[in-house]
């Protein structure tokens, strides 16, 4: 059974920042895909990044130079460090995970085979 478990969101100024992780069974993150996507109220399911087994990663423009996706091995935890946060980040944002261990570019929200129960991003 997959499990995403997302924590770290809150509510915090424009320019601040939040570190959001995500706790994933050790099967799940050593094989898989993982990424960020979010929800915005009122609006559609929007990709943030995504990052392979390997560590690379990719980003959607608007938050290039602003967040960083990384990987703890050790803890099998995927973090989303999201720096010079903006009113338009405002969103539940989702741990995501597809069932592949080469992800090769940034995946839409759709492609994502399994995700957690979102956390909320407040920017003010």
């Amino acid at each position: 059974h997959v499990q995403l478990v997302e924590s770290g969101g809150g509510s915090v100024q424009a320019g601040g920042s939040l570190r959001l992780s995500c706790a994933a069974s050790e099967d799940t993150y050593v094989r898989n895909c993982m990424g960020w996507f979010r929800q915005a109220p009122g609006k559609g399911r929007e990709e943030v990044a995504t990052i392979g087994t390997e560590g690379t990663p990719w980003y959607i423009d608007s938050v290039k130079d602003r967040f960083a996706i990384s990987r703890d091995s050790a803890k099998n935890v995927l973090y989303l460090l999201m720096n010079s946060l903006k009113p338009e980040d405002t969103a539940i944002y989702y741990c995501a995970a597809k069932r592949t261990n080469w992800c090769g570019r940034l995946l839409r929200p759709d492609e994502y085979d399994y995700w957690g129960q979102g956390t909320q991003v407040t920017v003010s």
